[in-house]
This record gives structure tokens, sequence and C-alpha cells, in this order.
């Protein structure tokens, strides 16, 4: 459809993967060396600015391969929001997808007992399958990123410079997905239009005492019950500092813009004194 090629131009101009003239940016190019949606690859390419590569390779391969979350047997459910809740990481869901991993890569190390994957898996209510295939996805990306000479930084999970620097990465390429907690009861409005959705039940903030007021998705959909998958918390104050300006004047009116605006508005001195520094 003609909307859907325009929209998708749109999305691919606020990214910096276009030129003036329509073409493929030189940032573009580099962009569509990886199989990924094109936020995702913006996000890998900031995460060599931030100096978190490992982690995002980590978060690109499970959101790019099925989902590793099992839907419970009956009668298992608290059972198996147990065993999740072990990998659950306070910073939201991104994070505790990169626990996940780093926990079947621990537990199935062992190269002489294969069928030790699937045990530690269904023990955990998580599909083999989907963690094997998010283990190729990330193999992959890293021979890309080795190919097209980007630098991997190593790996420094759990400090709190580095979820800071995942966050900033993740938000490099997903401004374009935030909601925000107009209720304090989990009905989360989008930026970029005016639908409602609520949060996926796979997330570890679902049937969380604490619910976040502003979050970074994934991904939205209708056919699960207007929820939102793979969710994040983050601070009106970080997207404010990492927005492209024109793509945040685009964006409809509503109260949760204007919050925003007065952030950026209070930003904007600071802002002003760092240019002058550099």
């Amino acid at each position: 459809a003609p909307e859907s090629l325009m929209q998708a131009l749109e999305d691919l101009d606020y990214l910096a993967a276009l030129d003036n003239h329509g073409n493929l940016s030189e940032f573009g190019i580099i962009m569509s060396e990886f199989p990924l949606d094109p936020q995702l690859s913006k996000s890998l390419l900031a995460s060599c600015e931030f100096e978190c590569v490992d982690e995002m390779l980590t978060i690109a391969a499970m959101v790019t391969a099925p989902t590793c979350f099992l839907q419970a047997p009956p009668g298992t459910e608290e059972i198996a929001l147990t065993c999740w809740h072990r990998f659950s990481h306070p910073a939201g869901d991104h994070f505790t997808l990169i626990n996940v991993f780093n926990a079947f890569k621990a537990a199935t190390a062992n190269p002489t007992d294969p069928g030790n994957n699937e045990k530690w898996c269904h023990d955990h209510f998580l599909s083999s399958s989907a963690l094997s295939m998010a283990e190729m996805i990330r193999a992959e990306l890293v021979e890309i990123m080795k190919r097209i000479e980007l630098p991997i930084s190593e790996p420094d999970f759990g400090s709190e410079e580095n979820l800071l620097s995942i966050k900033k990465a993740l938000l490099s390429g997903y401004f374009m997905h935030i909601a925000r907690d107009v209720d304090g009861s989990g009905n989360y409005l989008m930026l970029t239009h005016k639908q409602v959705a609520q949060l996926h039940p796979f997330s570890s903030y679902y049937n969380s005492r604490r619910i976040p007021e502003w979050v970074l998705f994934h991904e939205f959909t209708i056919s699960e019950g207007n929820s939102i998958r793979v969710v994040s918390e983050i601070s009106p104050q970080l997207f404010a500092e990492l927005v492209p300006q024109y793509y945040f004047s685009n964006l409809p009116p509503s109260e949760s813009k204007d919050i925003l605006q007065e952030v950026i508005n209070h930003l904007a001195p600071v802002s002003g004194e760092k240019e002058e520094q550099k």
C-alpha cells in the first residue's frame, strides 16, 4: 500500500538511513548489512558508540528469534512464573532476555551432553529451539560485525554505566516505540498515535507491583489483545536527550508530548553549554 511505503520511507529518514535525495545514506548502507529490522540495526550500530556491543548483540538475537518463553501447561502457570522470575531484571525485558541467554549458555556449556539443552529448557519452561536459533543469529551478527570491521566491546553486563549505555543504544533505534502509562494501572498510550496497549503476559513487569510510567517497547501486537512486547523502562530525560528533534516536532499533540517538551526545554540550556565546551 502506498501509505505503508511512505511510512517506511519516513521511518528510515528518522533513523538517518536516507540522504536528502531519498537514497541510502552512508549510515544506511552500513545498517543494510545486517539482516535485521532497521530500528534494530540502528541500535546495534549505536552500541558501538556507547560501548555495549556484546549486550546489544544478545538483545538483537533474542528479539529476532521466536519468543523463548513457552505457554505453561494448565496448572503449572505459577511454577513457570517462579522459574522466569529468576531471570527477571529490574531494568526491563531487554535485560531479562540477556539473563535468559547467558543462563542458557552457562547451563548448556557441556558439548558432550547435548540432551542437557532440552532438559534445562524444559525445567525452566523455555524453548530450546528458540534459544538455539538466537545463538546462531548472534554468531552470524558477530561475523558481520567483524567483516565490516566494527568494534565489539568487552562484556560488562550488570554495571550501572553498562545498563545506561544499553538504554541509550536501544533509544537510538527505538525512539518511535515509546509509550506512557496514563492512569497508573498499566494502560499505555503510545506517542505516535492514540492507541492504548497493555503489557504482554510474558513481560517481567506483568503482575508486578511496580509498573513503569515511561517504557520503550520492541513491538506492538493487535492480535494478542493490543499488547506491547519486550518492554523496558526509560526516563523522559533520556528520551529528550536522544530523540531527533524533527521526529519529536512531528508527533501528534498529547499530554505526553507536553511533558517531554518541558523536559527538552529544561535540558536546552545544558545542551547549549555542552556545545560551547565542544
